[in-house]
């Protein structure tokens, strides 16, 4: 499956890689784009979700690292107090 990986920059400045396993991030998520903490968190969830899932249905299992970068992604924006997170770029 074509992997991807999506570089980010928290509302404190700190930045991120973050793995999927599937394109589809790319459908969730623009680069230069900005989102509100909230929003990114649930357009995340559903995009790795969704990634997983389609490893499951090719593989027979779901994606243990898109998890990873979910639990990553969720334990991040409960760090953060409040702004955005900029998609610095979507790299395949």
């Amino acid at each position: 499956m074509p992997e991807m990986h999506a570089r980010l920059r928290w509302p404190d400045g700190t930045t991120e890689r973050v793995y999927s396993p599937s394109l589809v991030l790319a459908e969730y998520l623009e680069e230069g784009g900005r989102y509100p903490l909230e929003d990114f968190a649930r357009r995340s969830r559903e995009a790795l979700t969704e990634a997983s899932e389609r490893v499951r249905a090719k593989y027979g299992f779901p994606c243990s690292r898109a998890a990873a970068s979910l639990a990553g992604i969720e334990a991040a924006v409960a760090r953060q107090r409040d702004g955005e997170v900029l998609v610095e770029a979507l790299e395949r």
